[in-house]
């Protein structure tokens, strides 16, 4: 399954919490990030499969989130470091939108770059004893050594994903953020079950992939 449409139907989701739940910008903008990135989030295995399926428009979209997350996250550090200003769900938004742009790119440097954003989140979570972003760092320091289609594509790492949003509907105080995040990742699994591989959704108990061939 293509990234576009696993971005396209995470996407929808959020707008469908954001539709359904009391609306503000914020809560808006971090409704889509997390139901974005969690539709894209078990593709952080590698190396990542979309990269071939990238057009020219795809790879500078790629290229806005990487940056344009980086540049959210530095915004969001700034102000903890400098004026000992937190806000939580600007932060959610930030390392959302950076971790999708790294969903697509491929290679070993990646995937250790990958782990390297991940590392930090651990340290940035343990150090203002956010449990989720522990949570999170933890996926995304684990995620990009893994064969493409394992271990990210189970019931085991959609609990884990719900255990994460779980944390951060508790750290946000947002009702929802819980399944939206369940919602996102389980989508991607679904899908890619539409697709003539499959998924090994109880791997590595059972090593057959499910199919349900439609594309």
């Amino acid at each position: 399954m293509k990234g576009s449409t696993h971005l396209a139907i995470g996407t929808a989701i959020g707008l469908a919490a954001s539709a359904f739940h009391p609306f503000t910008p914020t809560n808006f903008a971090v409704y889509i990030s997390v139901a974005a990135f969690s539709a894209l989030s078990a593709d952080l295995d590698g190396p990542s499969m979309l990269s071939s399926k990238l057009g020219k428009i795809s790879k500078w979209l790629r290229e806005v989130f990487l940056w344009g997350g980086a540049l959210l996250v530095a915004a969001v550090a700034y102000l903890f470091v400098t004026k000992h200003q937190f806000y939580p769900e600007r932060m959610t938004i930030a390392v959302m939108i950076f971790l999708i742009g790294f969903v697509t790119k491929e290679g070993i440097i990646r995937n250790a770059l990958v782990s390297l954003v991940g590392a930090g989140l651990i340290y940035w979570g343990w150090n203002t004893q956010m449990r989720w972003l522990i949570g999170l760092g933890a996926f995304v320091v684990w995620a990009p050594w893994l064969k493409h289609r394992g271990m990210t594509h189970t019931v085991w790492a959609l609990a884990l994903w719900g255990a994460i949003g779980m944390e951060l509907e508790k750290q946000l105080q947002l009702e929802g953020i819980m399944m939206v995040a369940v919602a996102g990742y389980f989508s991607h699994l679904f899908a890619d079950t539409l697709t003539p591989s499959g998924v090994k959704w109880l791997y590595p108990l059972y090593k057959k992939s499910f199919k349900i061939p439609f594309l």
